[in-house]
């Protein structure tokens, strides 16, 4: 692998931004200081997902002093479109830092990160090692990686989020996917290229906080992984018609069977009810997984724009 010689690289750093009124200046003028003893070309983009707070105007008012590129959105279109607006905005750079502005993705190891990418390495992602989840968490988060490595088509590191430095080809490889649903751990592994985990243990939130990533969000993202990458729903749907059907045709013949040629009154209230409702309840649930498909499809087919930045509120864009 040939390392990159690059003299001055312009950096980005995109920085998604969501109600961060009590750290987002002393996270930005950190993250300014570690991006000028890495290189003299660097640019923050700040991207406000519609902050019902303060966010917004202490942005804009360190926008100058900081050079920060500011992109607002119109309202809340989630973190994944953010990073998306974010990636969209270094087109031109040579490499784009993504990282949270809550302090849980450490600025120190910026330096680990740079100096894999000056090795040639065009994917460098940092991997949580903390061990302070619950079981429910860890157990769901390990079956979620193991399915995405056995269904997905895709190799999603474990453990690995957001934090992380990308090339320039691969911002250009991320910027040329159109889909409206953006599941950006599945995108970041498919589009490929050479990749490098560093570990690093997740400090708390800065400010004290919780984090806002409850169990109703991972379900969220997590059913969003699955539909965007795999067809196995659908095939799960095909599998389960089929053990149906068998199990339908051998109690069928059972009941031939008893009635015929042993003389058995086979009772039929309790056998009927039991049928329709367990029928009633696979055709529901495979309604609702032809509907998930569905309704991204028609999202797709709708050709919405990704996200609407308001021009009036953000700066140097």
């Amino acid at each position: 692998m040939m390392s990159r010689n690059i003299q001055n690289p312009y950096i980005y750093a995109v920085i998604p931004v969501y109600n961060e009124e009590a750290l987002i200046e002393s996270f930005l003028r950190d993250l300014a200081a570690k991006l000028e003893k890495l290189t003299l070309n660097y640019r923050i983009v700040v991207i406000n997902d519609g902050s019902s707070d303060k966010s917004k105007d202490i942005i804009q008012s360190l926008a100058n002093e900081l050079n920060i590129k500011f992109i607002s959105f119109s309202r809340n279109f989630g973190k994944e479109v953010a990073i998306t607006a974010g990636l969209a905005a270094s087109k031109d750079a040579d490499a784009a830092i993504i990282m949270d502005c809550d302090f849980q993705h450490p600025i120190e190891l910026l330096d680990k990160f740079y100096q894999k990418w000056c090795e040639g390495y065009a994917n460098i992602y940092g991997v949580r090692t903390r061990n302070d989840q619950t079981f429910l968490k860890s157990f769901l988060s390990k079956s979620f990686y193991t399915f995405s490595k056995k269904f997905m088509k895709i190799d999603i590191p474990a453990d690995a989020g957001d934090f992380r430095i990308l090339d320039k080809q691969v911002i250009k490889a991320l910027n040329l996917l159109p889909e409206k649903s953006r599941f950006m751990k599945g995108l970041y592994a498919w589009v490929g290229f050479k990749g490098y985990a560093i570990p690093f243990e997740v400090p708390g939130r800065k400010d004290g906080t919780e984090s806002r990533w409850n169990y109703n969000k991972l379900f969220g993202l997590a059913i969003t992984g699955i539909f965007s990458f795999s067809s196995v729903p659908l095939r799960l749907i095909s599998v389960l018609g089929i053990v149906i059907s068998i199990f339908a045709l051998t109690y069928g013949f059972y009941i031939f069977v008893q009635s015929l040629f042993l003389n058995v009154n086979v009772t039929g209230w309790p056998t009927i009810v039991v049928s329709i409702m367990f029928f009633s309840g696979v055709q529901l649930i495979s309604l609702g997984v032809l509907g998930e498909y569905i309704s991204r499809i028609f999202d797709e087919a709708k050709k919405r724009p990704t996200y609407i930045i308001d021009e009036n509120e953000s700066r140097n864009i």
